[in-house]
């Protein structure tokens, strides 16, 4: 996962949700020229979500499977997000076997509700096919923080 939506992973139940955030700033390059002033595409929300659905999926099976992503069901972006925002994003899995996870998620600004996803049908490959192990797990401790290690 080289392109990182994602700063912090702030809470992980193992096989069954994720907490991750994403502070946003005005000098990242993905800002969208709205009415009231920039906003972050609503495809790079769903980017964020799916990638904290991701990291569910790898850091549940100890860096073994990653998800690659098939299909999403439904997606509703509600409100925007704008340039300083802190992007909180929760996914929770409804099925995770060796082969598939079935996942939903939601994205907040404080209380507001700015973005959620359901029915988004992932398959799972071995990770190491995808990418270097030694940088996933570099890069899991840095978004893990103070949770521990990903391993």
């Amino acid at each position: 996962m080289r392109f990182q939506l994602i700063d912090r992973i702030e809470r992980l139940e193992r096989g069954r949700s994720l907490r991750a955030r994403k502070l946003t700033s005005l000098s990242e390059t993905f800002w969208q020229r709205g009415q009231n002033g920039p906003r972050m595409p609503g495809y790079l929300i769903l980017e964020a979500l799916c990638q904290a659905g991701s990291w569910l999926v790898l850091l549940s099976t100890d860096g073994q499977r990653r998800a690659t992503l098939l299909t999403v069901g439904r997606v509703e972006f509600l409100d925007p997000v704008l340039p300083g925002d802190v992007l909180t994003l929760d996914v929770e899995a409804a099925s995770l076997t060796s082969d598939a996870a079935l996942m939903s998620g939601e994205a907040r600004v404080g209380d507001r509700l700015v973005a959620r996803v359901a029915d988004v049908m992932c398959a799972l490959m071995d990770a190491e096919e995808l990418e270097d192990p030694e940088q996933t797990d570099l890069m899991g401790r840095v978004l893990l923080g103070a949770l521990g290690e990903p391993r």
